[in-house]
């Protein structure tokens, strides 16, 4: 038997973040139910094919359909919901490590350009995004944010930072900052050290002209896991999507599912 693209275990925990379904007050065909279209989304999402070329006997509709539950879950803020509620679950279980974080970006092709886009400097100038990723010690994204490729890594240090949201599920209060942050040498600036120590965080950012760049680090090479991780994901080996909150979504929900898979993991 084939195993489901949306388990009993994830669909118990998207459900109840979707927004109520609008009424149709003069009839019309039936609407795809909501965890057909997610079946889609996440299909979509896996194997990187086009929408359009989404198979009808898997029951999710069109690809339109599910392009427009997409955008619209992406709109009401489930996949932010979806992504904290994960985090949540996880540190419920002491499965967060806030002892260290790891920070990269990583750069993709952005085939049909737009918004959050600029010339690649490692690719000729091709157009491209960059994928700025905050994760825990295990490697579980904290935080995402997109830029234009030409973006230096540094830039967005102290926006990644603050993206991390507010993360519940053990008392006392909610946790949004790690001990210590891990970074390769394109963080090593006084503004980010400074952005670091303003929030109480240890900056442990190698130093130019003194650590070995053969050496990716006892630390850091958790984020770079990740990024294998979410490159797994077809869709977002490449960036198909012109529109930035379609690639976002499909990103945020990748983390997301990054995160499902550590808190069904044992370590």
């Amino acid at each position: 038997m084939a195993k489901k693209i949306v388990s009993d275990e994830l669909w118990e925990i998207v459900e109840p973040l979707l927004p109520p379904e609008p009424p149709k007050p003069d009839g019309g065909r039936p609407r795809v139910s909501n965890r057909a279209a997610l079946t889609g989304i996440l299909f979509v999402l896996k194997s990187g094919i086009p929408w359009e070329m989404l198979p009808q006997e898997m029951g999710c509709g069109s690809g339109v359909t599910c392009w427009r539950r997409l955008r619209d879950w992406h709109e009401a803020g489930v996949w932010e919901a979806l992504h904290q509620t994960l985090l949540e679950h996880l540190q419920y279980a002491d499965r967060l490590d806030w002892d260290r974080a790891c920070m990269d970006s990583a750069s993709i092709k952005a085939k049909k350009g737009g918004s959050a886009t600029g010339p690649n400097p490692t690719d000729r100038g091709r157009p491209g995004t960059k994928r700025h990723v905050l994760t825990d010690r295990q490697g579980t994204p904290l935080a995402l944010l997109l830029s234009g490729a030409n973006m230096h890594d540094s830039v967005p240090l102290a926006a990644l930072l603050d993206a991390v949201p507010p993360v519940a599920g053990r008392p006392g209060r909610p946790r949004q900052r790690p001990r210590k942050l891990h970074a390769d040498k394109a963080y090593d600036f006084p503004r980010c050290r400074r952005a670091c120590r303003s929030r109480h965080i240890q900056p442990r950012i190698a130093r130019r002209g003194i650590e070995d760049t053969q050496r990716l680090g006892r630390h850091r090479w958790v984020v770079e896991r990740t990024f294998a991780w979410l490159d797994q994901m077809r869709r977002l080996a490449t960036r198909y999507e012109r529109r930035t909150d379609i690639h976002y979504a499909f990103t945020l929900l990748g983390c997301s599912l990054v995160c499902f898979k550590q808190l069904k993991s044992r370590f």
